[in-house]
Parts: C-alpha cells; sequence; structure tokens
C-alpha cells in the first residue's frame, strides 16, 4: 500500500486502537491516522488517556461519549452512525479499520454495534472508503482472563510485529492508559494483529452471508 494513506481507526472504546491495530499504526508512521473512540468521552481518566495514546501512535484523536454502562443496554442504531459522522474529521479515507461484527472477545456489544455503524455509512454512501479492514480476533467463548482471545489464522491479513514493536505497544497499554502488567488488557497486547479486508460494501455482505450473518 502507498506511504501516504489517510486512514480512519473507528473503535468503541479508548485502547481498542492500541490493543487490536497498535502494531500496525507503529509500523506505519508515514500514514496519516485519524483515531475516534464513540465511548467514554466524559471519562476524567479514559478520555485525556486516549489522546494521549493517541499522540503516542502518531495520529490525531477524537472521542464520543455513548452510553457505555455495564449493562451494555443496546444503542439506537442512528445516533451510533450519526456519532461517528459527527466525530471524524473527514469523510474520504484510503482506509478505514474497524471492530468485526462478531467483536473480538465473549462479548463486548459496542465493538459490534461499532463495526455495524460503520459498515452501514459505507454501504449508504456516507463516507467513502477504498479498503475496510475488520479486526479478525476471537476467544473460545468463554471469555475472560482464562480465555483470551487470539488473532484468527485464517483472516485475510496477519501482520508480525516484531518485539520492538510489541513493546511499545505493550507500553502503551500500561504506561499511557495504566492498566497494570498483569491485567487483561494488558495480556492481550498480541505479537501478531489480523484483519478481514474489503474493497466494497458488497464483498462485506457476501462474506456475512457465507458465514450466516446479515447486517
Amino acid at each position: 500500500m502507498s506511504k501516504s494513506l489517510t486512514v480512519g481507526v473507528i473503535v468503541a472504546h479508548p485502547d481498542d486502537e492500541t490493543i487490536w491495530a497498535g502494531g500496525l499504526v507503529l509500523m506505519n508512521p508515514d500514514w496519516r491516522w485519524h483515531f475516534i473512540s464513540l465511548c467514554r468521552g466524559s471519562d476524567p481518566d479514559r478520555a485525556p488517556r486516549f489522546i494521549q495514546a493517541v499522540h503516542k501512535l502518531g495520529g490525531e484523536g477524537w472521542i464520543g461519549d455513548l452510553d457505555d454502562g455495564s449493562e451494555q443496554t443496546p444503542l439506537d442504531e442512528v445516533k451510533v452512525r450519526q456519532t461517528i459522522l459527527s466525530l471524524l474529521p473527514n469523510r474520504d479515507y484510503d482506509l478505514v479499520i474497524t471492530h468485526s461484527p462478531q467483536g473480538e472477545y465473549t462479548r463486548h456489544r459496542r465493538h459490534e454495534e461499532c463495526s455495524k455503524a460503520v459498515t452501514m455509512l459505507w454501504r449508504n454512501g456516507l463516507i467513502s472508503i477504498k479498503e475496510l479492514w475488520m479486526f479478525a480476533y476471537r476467544d473460545s467463548g468463554k471469555g475472560g482472563k482464562d480465555d483470551l482471545p487470539q488473532a484468527i489464522k485464517t483472516a485475510h491479513k496477519i501482520v508480525h510485529l516484531s518485539d520492538y514493536i510489541q513493546l511499545k505497544k505493550h507500553r502503551i497499554i500500561t504506561d499511557d492508559y495504566g492498566f497494570a502488567p498483569e491485567s487483561y488488557e494488558a495480556n492481550i497486547v498480541l505479537g501478531e494483529e489480523a484483519f478481514w479486508c474489503f474493497h466494497s460494501p458488497p464483498q462485506v455482505r457476501e462474506w456475512l452471508q457465507e458465514r450466516g450473518e446479515l447486517i
């Protein structure tokens, strides 16, 4: 890919950008990175840490404040899409990276809602994307510290991180976000990153149909 890409990373929470794609970001400092988090804008701890982290990653960040309560009450789909549009600094991207429709672990509804919203905005022509990549990770279905998500080996793209890049990524999680070295978040800073890759909305739809899912 070109060294002059404009890339949007649209995630549900502060830290998702680093955990699931931080290595890719650090390996491509010449790309122009825009980071969007849909939740925690009013969190006095997480919000400033997000801005600090994305600056460390070499990009700019914008953060919304959608409900992120432990009940995971479903969000209004229109509101999620409107929030994304209100946060994006532009509507034209070479590449957008976001969550998978299944999320990355068992289970966080906000990840799934974010993925669906990005896909619908692309399908409806409200954002222009040359390529869409979705995080490709999963656990075994139990979740928690004893069931950590791993990169899906059959994903369209696997990025192998050097020890140096993985360490930089890990330090953003522990130093900038403040997670303990033994925390769940620190333990899922993996040495490889995986993505499902698409060039058009119909391609996403076909992939979902093959998996028995629809958006």
